[in-house]
C-alpha cells in the first residue's frame, strides 16, 4: 500500500516571540528536505526553529542569530533606523570581544566597521556570506547527525509507514 505523506504530520510546538507554546503541524516530507540543503533548512520555519535549538544546545547560535538578523536588517527602509541597527549589530557581533562575536577574517571586520559609518543594506553582506559558508560547512552537517533531526526523521518515517 503506498504511503500518503502528505496526510501524516508531527506535531512540533515552536515558541512564539512572547514565548508561549504554538502548536503547528510539521510534515514528514518536509524533513527529508531539510538534508537536502542548508538552504531548505533555512527557507522552512519549522526547520529554522529546531536548527536554532540545535545550534543553542551546542551554545553556538551566534552564527544563526547574525544571519538571521542580517535578513531583517535588509528589509529597514527608514535612515536613521537602519544607522541605529547596524551600530547594534556591529557592537553585538562584529567587534573585537563583542558578546556574540562571529567568526571572521580581519579584513571583514575592518570593511564592516567602515560600512557601519554610512550604513546601507549592504553593509553586512560579506560577513553575511562568510557565516553561512560556515554553517553550511560546520554546523549543519552536525546537525543532520544530530539526535534531534535524527528523532524527527524517525518520527516522520513512523507516521508514513502508517
Amino acid at each position: 500500500m503506498p504511503s500518503r505523506v502528505s496526510s501524516a504530520s508531527v506535531e512540533l510546538k515552536t515558541m512564539s516571540k512572547d514565548t508561549k507554546p504554538v502548536q503547528n503541524e510539521l510534515h514528514p516530507g518536509e524533513t527529508l528536505l531539510w538534508a537536502q540543503s542548508l538552504e531548505n533548512l533555512l527557507r522552512s520555519k519549522y526547520g529554522m526553529a529546531t536548527f536554532q535549538a540545535f545550534l543553542k544546545s551546542e551554545f553556538s547560535d551566534e552564527n544563526i542569530e547574525f544571519w538571521l538578523i542580517c535578513e531583517d536588517y535588509k528589509k529597514i527602509k527608514s535612515t536613521s533606523r537602519m544607522n541605529s541597527r547596524a551600530k547594534k549589530i556591529f557592537e553585538r557581533y562584529i567587534q573585537v570581544e563583542a558578546p556574540k562575536e562571529i567568526n571572521i577574517d580581519h579584513r571583514t571586520r575592518e570593511l564592516i566597521k567602515e560600512n557601519v559609518k554610512a550604513p546601507t543594506r549592504v553593509c553586512f553582506d560579506e560577513a553575511q556570506k562568510i557565516v553561512y559558508g560556515l554553517m553550511e560547512k560546520d554546523s549543519y552537517p552536525r546537525f543532520l547527525r544530530s539526535d534531534i533531526y535524527n528523532a524527527l526523521l524517525a518520527s516522520a518515517s513512523d507516521l508514513i509507514k502508517v
